[in-house]
């Protein structure tokens, strides 16, 4: 593990493989080890380079005090791009880890080849709204962050953590979770705590129509809901967008499927 300071802060950080750089950014409760199951294929012809975003492990944060913001987290990882020595690099999002890709682009597209985001969470604004598309029949995912940081504020670390992971994947989602996996949850618990007022502001029409990164989009073909909705409506104006949809598989894709999740990223950065 390697450690690079950045906006006062010591980001911890791992990669392995040579190549044409490609920074992974991990969503929430979760941290650079979510990426093991695909840091084998994509080395193979990459450096692949994969922080642990403010706050997240090896941190212990305790959840009190600043720090944990949108803005802060898109600071310290154009702060890292520009500092972890790779020149302008292929940046993959997954999840809260799309948003803040998604927002990196937006402000620093200088400091990028190519953007990869994978089903990115957060929310639309009426811009986007998708006409043919209905109601998710699941409440909005912001209220599941809410309600499962109240249960881990009050102590109910595994109570919470089980109400949050349901609301992604599904009744029983975090029951079918190995122990390493819950654990991994757990180290990053606290983090809840800090996404209630990391001050998200919803994807505009304006923010799709702004990007020039040529840009994938990479989905569950299972994951239902609003994150589902997102990756339709961000997709439909992102000028040149591609999209991959990966079968049988639900929001943590790569975990699901990780041969062809790498091979969908391999593709796109190897196209020209």
């Amino acid at each position: 593990m390697n450690h690079l300071r950045v906006n006062d802060y010591d980001m911890a950080y791992i990669e392995v493989g040579g190549g044409p750089p490609l920074v992974c950014v991990h969503g929430s409760l979760c941290d650079f080890r979510v990426w093991s199951p695909v840091l084998g294929p994509l080395s193979h012809r990459h450096r692949v380079i994969v922080p642990s975003l403010r706050r997240f492990f090896p941190e212990r944060w305790n959840g009190v005090g600043s720090g944990f913001t949108i803005a802060q987290h898109a600071a310290d990882l154009i702060a890292f791009i520009e500092r972890v020595g790779a020149g302008p690099v292929h940046l993959l999002g997954h999840s809260r880890g799309g948003h803040l890709a998604f927002r990196v682009a937006q402000q620093r597209p200088d400091l990028l080849r190519k953007l990869i985001l994978a089903e990115p969470g957060g929310d639309l604004d009426a811009s986007l709204a998708l006409a043919d598309t209905p109601v998710p029949s699941r409440a909005p995912l912001r209220a599941h962050v809410a309600a499962a940081a109240e249960k881990i504020a009050a102590g109910d670390i595994d109570g919470g953590l089980a109400y949050f992971w349901d609301a992604i994947e599904g009744q029983g989602a975090w029951l079918r979770l190995t122990a390493a996996a819950k654990q991994g949850l757990r180290d990053n618990a606290l983090t809840l705590l800090g996404q209630i007022d990391e001050a998200r502001r919803p994807y505009s029409r304006a923010d799709a129509e702004s990007i020039r990164v040529p840009t994938l989009f990479i989905g569950g073909q299972d994951t239902a809901g609003s994150l589902a909705l997102i990756l339709r409506a961000l997709a439909a104006h992102v000028q040149g967008a591609r999209v991959a949809m990966i079968p049988h598989a639900t929001h943590m894709m790569f975990e699901d499927d990780p041969v062809r999740f790498s091979s969908a990223v391999l593709d796109f950065l190897d196209a020209p």
